[in-house]
């Protein structure tokens, strides 16, 4: 069905920062194909009009790190160190998770994520396959890496074997709304020849790269006394930095660091909530970003931030920006907005989503503005931004399909997996 929404504030998300009030965007074939105003027989062009007045239109936002099925660990180990986090309390649990587990937190993830106005996120857990299924069903847009760890670099790894079914299973699938990259999880749980493999069998397939890079002091510190250098020079050595690298974190970076990543084109995903929890430090985004790297937002799994919230992480990335910089124009509004949308897509390798312009998927989220909190309407960006809520979001729109409405999930069954995934927690 043709789709016409009227009346609205237009966000595009373009680098102009344009605003279209009492706008339209229309979508044919799950393709924008007008966002301009509201002028002459337009409504006679579609068979359905929905008028958003008091509202705003703008590119659903791409949550660009997560790991979805960690929804099943959420407030279960607060307030501990990162490795002590990790080691002594994820891992352990972890390998008690079933796929069927998998399955339902990764949807528990989707339907919370959906909620929020997110319509695409990168993913790196295990059982992908299962979240593959999932965001299927969901109708998003993701990108899935199986984690992998491992010392050595012989043999048919048993994980990266999984890595490779995955991606031959459902790379490009359900109408390319799914991607499937390899996903080694950092230089302290792969070794350098395992590294090494990885990125061979990327260039071998065309494969994108997501790892986690220089997320703490300790990591850095512990990678230069081993090898000499820091994770980002490690894994620039390894060969798996390149324009296609999703390099999530970048917290402890020095110049030669971003020079590496500006040179090699890599993706930064900025994941401000989880960092300040787990205390890991804040990264120089607006360094890394004024030298022209391109900076994404994630929120990183439920189990350490501890929601999906892009709207919190986009407020809290602008914030801790002007704190750490003594400076209040850090990370102005257009361009946090086009980290949490654009600039994430490309780091996904959507080329054809983040901003509303005309030729482009439609993913687009309305937001009800017609709230206290948005009162009085100066700046309706900045409103979002700075005083809006994730629930104010009340359609979302996924390839042109109306996947919320009205606050509804309409892909998923939000009782049932509300259900599972209280039982299984405590199965």
């Amino acid at each position: 069905m043709s789709l016409l929404l009227i009346n609205a504030s237009v966000i595009t998300c373009d680098e102009k920062g344009t605003l279209i009030k009492d706008g339209a965007v229309g979508i044919k074939d799950g393709i924008i194909d007008y966002a301009g105003l509201v002028q002459g027989n337009l409504v006679e062009n579609y068979e359905r009009v929905i008028d958003l007045r008091g509202k705003a239109i703008m590119p659903g936002f791409v949550n660009a790190h997560n790991h979805a099925a960690m929804t099943m660990f959420r407030n279960y180990a607060d307030d501990l160190k990162l490795m002590d986090w990790l080691f002594d309390k994820i891992f352990p649990l972890e390998d008690k998770l079933t796929e069927e587990d998998a399955y339902w937190a990764s949807s528990l993830a989707m339907l919370e994520m959906i909620k929020g106005g997110t319509t695409a996120f990168c993913d790196m857990y295990m059982f992908m396959d299962k979240t593959a299924e999932a965001v299927a069903q969901s109708c998003m847009r993701a990108a899935l890496g199986r984690g992998l760890q491992g010392e050595s670099a012989e043999g048919a790894d048993h994980r990266i074997s999984e890595a490779l079914e995955l991606y031959k299973s459902f790379h490009n699938s359900s109408n390319r709304r799914i991607r499937v990259n390899l996903a080694p999880h950092s230089v302290y749980t792969c070794s350098f020849p395992y590294l090494e493999k990885v990125a061979r069998v990327a260039r071998e397939i065309k494969a994108d790269i997501q790892i986690h890079l220089s997320e703490t002091t300790d990591e850095v510190k512990n990678c230069i006394e081993k090898y000499g250098m820091s994770p980002i020079k490690l894994a620039d050595k390894a060969g798996l930095l390149n324009e296609r690298t999703i390099a999530a974190h970048c917290v402890v970076v020095d110049d030669e660091d971003m020079e590496i990543l500006k040179e090699k084109k890599v993706n930064v995903v900025h994941n401000p909530g989880s960092n300040m929890k787990l205390a890991s430090g804040i990264a120089p985004i607006k360094a890394m970003a004024d030298m022209g790297i391109n900076i994404a937002l994630g929120t990183d799994g439920a189990s350490s931030n501890n929601n999906l919230d892009m709207l919190e992480e986009m407020r809290t990335a602008t914030y801790l920006q002007k704190v750490i910089t003594k400076d209040p124009t850090a990370l102005p509004v257009d361009q946090v907005l086009r980290m949490a949308t654009i600039n994430g897509a490309r780091a996904l390798g959507f080329d054809n989503v983040g901003e509303v312009k005309k030729g482009m998927a439609a993913d687009l989220i309305v937001i009800n503005t017609d709230k206290p909190w948005y009162y009085p309407k100066y700046n309706v960006k900045s409103a979002i931004l700075y005083s809006g809520n994730s629930s104010d979001v009340e359609f979302v729109i996924i390839d042109g399909n109306i996947v919320m409405e009205k606050g509804q999930v309409l892909t998923m069954d939000e009782e049932r997996i509300l259900y599972e995934v209280q039982k299984r927690a405590f199965d």
